[in-house]
């Protein structure tokens, strides 16, 4: 830790006050971003929890956490968003404009406008890393052959169906999947606030394909169990089929419905070794262990000959949240139902408080001991 004061916090939302001398200038090349034309004092915004660029080859290809400027907000290096002021660096490939710029309907523009800052700054960190957390399972090519009804590898839409124009096409097997075959099945390990995004972005993707499903959320705390639960009930799911519950009754809750067959793919949403060891004892062979939690173990607590025994997939890091940002704001968008206001049964925000001392570690306090979700603070109270 740095000498002296300590700016924390990684999320934030805010209003531009002032531009460096890289604003407003005409765009000379196709590599700098549009913002750096566009953005004006007065306009709303989002940051990630990390500086982008937008303009290096991990920027470029939308691997956006890995930019070779990459900075954390609230670290040693740059202050971060506990304030009343935040200086942004690479400001042009780094923040989102609320509503984007390419928003020309005036009926979406106010819908952009009328969401609020406690449901936008979810926007920050942990509706977009939820939704890679999702994402990185849905997107494995060990999933693909549910949601596309073909075999491996046929399934990886490398290879045609027409004969005509692959060869390989006429010498994979026709038959169809069994009933069994095309039900996914996962588990969400963590139902803090990031596991309940990763739960509700999830559900809507999975929803959105129409695809059969069944998710076991798993937490160790009463409360959040609950949380999930009623976020759940509130959705109202068409597809699938969800539950919450502790260790216990997730992993019986797999075995039930998968014969003992277990997980096509769990979500590791806590950042500790027990919760990688669990998704192990969930997954299946050929499964996907997708995890976003911020590991600090040496090691992980799987060897070798385990991860060989099951075919076992690992996907582990930090979401590129710049490039999510349009995937998280659609889920945004269409579930304020959960998303949006403050202390309410199903609501992500329990709390919003000044920043004062006693407040401040009042709250910390709360949110270390499960005591109460997601606490924002405004530091204009």
């Amino acid at each position: 830790m740095p000498p002296g004061p300590f700016v924390m916090g990684h999320e934030f939302v805010g209003e531009v006050v002032a531009l460096g001398s890289s604003y407003g200038l005409k765009e000379t090349g196709n590599r700098r971003s549009e913002l750096y034309s566009t953005l004006k004092v007065g306009d709303k915004v989002v940051s990630p929890f990390t500086t982008s660029c937008g303009e290096c080859h991990f920027c470029r290809i939308g691997f956006t956490s890995r930019c070779v400027h990459s900075l954390l907000f609230g670290h040693t290096r740059l202050p971060g968003g506990q304030a009343q002021y935040v200086r942004v660096p690479h400001g042009g490939g780094t923040l989102f404009k609320i509503p984007p710029d390419h928003t020309t309907e005036e009926v979406d523009a106010d819908r952009w406008l009328r969401l609020a800052d406690e449901s936008l700054i979810l926007l920050a960190d942990i509706l977009p890393t939820g939704c890679f957390a999702a994402l990185q399972a849905l997107q494995h090519a060990n999933l693909l052959p549910i949601l596309r009804s073909r075999p491996y590898p046929w399934s990886s839409g490398l290879f045609s169906d027409d004969p005509s124009t692959d060869l390989l096409a006429t010498t994979h097997s026709r038959l169809p999947l069994a009933y069994e075959d095309n039900v996914l099945t996962f588990a969400v390990v963590g139902l803090g606030p990031v596991g309940l995004c990763a739960l509700v972005a999830l559900i809507h993707l999975l929803e959105q394909r129409n695809v059969e499903y069944r998710i076991a959320a798993i937490d160790l705390n009463r409360g959040r169990q609950l949380k999930a639960a009623k976020i759940i009930e509130k959705i109202g799911l068409k597809s699938g089929v969800a539950e919450a519950g502790s260790i216990e009754e997730g992993t019986a809750l797999v075995k039930q419905w998968t014969s003992h067959v277990g997980c096509n793919a769990v979500l590791e949403v806590v950042g500790h070794n027990s919760a990688v060891r669990l998704a192990y004892e969930l997954i299946r062979p050929f499964g996907v262990i997708s995890s976003v939690g911020v590991h600090q173990n040496v090691q992980v607590p799987l060897n070798g000959e385990e991860l060989y025994d099951k075919n076992v997939s690992l996907a582990f890091g930090r979401c590129p949240v710049r490039a999510m940002f349009p995937i998280a704001l659609d889920v945004l968008l269409h579930r304020q139902d959960v998303f949006a206001g403050v202390g309410q049964d199903v609501s992500l925000v329990e709390q919003v408080v000044g920043m004062d001392d006693a407040t401040a570690q009042q709250a910390y306090v709360q949110f270390d001991t499960g005591a109460s979700g997601k606490i924002l603070f405004d530091p204009w109270l």
